[in-house]
């Protein structure tokens, strides 16, 4: 007979294991709460970076508008000062058309230069935006890195002192039964249940009657064949037992009879529909028998009358 003993450490060991399992499953979880975090210093660091390109490639067509105005101003400089030691009038002309021209140039390039500055100003305000946004989701995504740092090795001192009990405990049982019980727990949270009135308690389903007697005798460890937890007899008050299980599986069962009665119902009007087809295929058949015989019997009458004539 299994002893009380094998009970009691099977229920001792499932609360390690439901402890265990679920703050395994915190461990393996906890970096996922960080993703959101960082997601989002990932997408800024990414614009600061193309902002930066855009500011870089803005700095250089800002340093090479610098360049061209300075050359188109040296060159309307010295036009100008051409003009002064000019002593022909078509040289004049000519100079003075260089001159409106290079200054031409010379109010393009500033209006460019204008609009290429205050793009640099801009972009140059968004990047200082996004360092001083990077810094601050860094400095949080380190902090949320801390604490989930503190919680996972708190998970983790908890799990090896949830191991140290658990290693007490499992030399003691049959380790086919342990590798059975620790994987129906992983499932289920229970790998252990009581049968009540006949009914397990886990799946709540009615046992066969002598599968639940040997359940109640103990003498070898029983696995539930609906929802394969291990099973031990827990004996109820007679105030609160049942023609065979609780008021409560019975509300969960009580459709299935009404269920059976309506399919025994339906199975009973078609046998029932079909066995008068049968018999009005049948009626048929002798009706036409009959008929046959009735024709004959008239074919027989006047054969004999026409001899009987014959015979006068």
């Amino acid at each position: 007979m299994v002893t009380t003993e094998v009970f009691e450490n099977l229920k001792n060991l499932q609360a390690i294991l439901v402890q265990k399992y679920e703050l395994e499953a915190k461990v393996e979880s906890a970096p996922k709460q960080l993703n959101n975090q960082e997601e989002a210093l990932a997408k800024t660091q990414k614009e600061f970076i193309e902002k930066k390109a855009v500011y870089d490639e803005t700095t250089t067509a800002v340093s090479s508008l610098k360049e061209e105005l300075q050359i188109a101003i040296s060159q309307r400089e010295e036009y100008e000062k051409g003009i002064a030691d000019s002593t022909t009038h078509r040289d004049y002309e000519t100079l003075e058309k260089k001159i409106s021209e290079v200054k031409d140039k010379e109010a393009e390039l500033r209006h460019d230069l204008q609009k290429k500055e205050k793009e640099l100003d801009e972009l140059k305000t968004r990047l200082a935006e996004d360092e001083e946004l990077i810094k601050f989701q860094e400095s949080e995504l380190n902090t949320s890195k801390d604490s989930l740092n503190s919680e996972i090795s708190g998970y983790t001192k908890k799990i090896n002192e949830l191991k140290t009990k658990e290693n007490k405990i499992a030399p003691k049982l049959d380790q086919e039964i342990l590798f059975k019980f620790e994987r129906i727990i992983q499932r289920n949270t229970e790998g252990i249940v009581a049968v009540r009135n006949g009914v397990c308690m886990g799946c709540h389903m009615i046992l066969p009657a002598n599968f639940a007697n040997e359940v109640r005798e103990g003498e070898d460890i029983n696995f539930c064949p609906y929802c394969s937890r291990i099973l031990y007899y827990e004996e109820v008050s007679e105030d609160q037992q049942e023609d065979y299980f609780d008021m409560g599986v019975a509300g969960s069962l009580a459709g299935l009879d009404e269920d059976f009665e309506d399919e025994d119902s339906e199975e009973r009007e078609d046998e029932d529909e079909e066995i008068k087809s049968e018999f009005d295929d049948e009626d048929e058949i002798d009706d036409e028998d009959s008929e046959d015989a009735e024709d004959e019997d008239d074919e027989d009458s006047d054969d004999e009358d026409d001899d009987n004539e014959d015979e006068e």
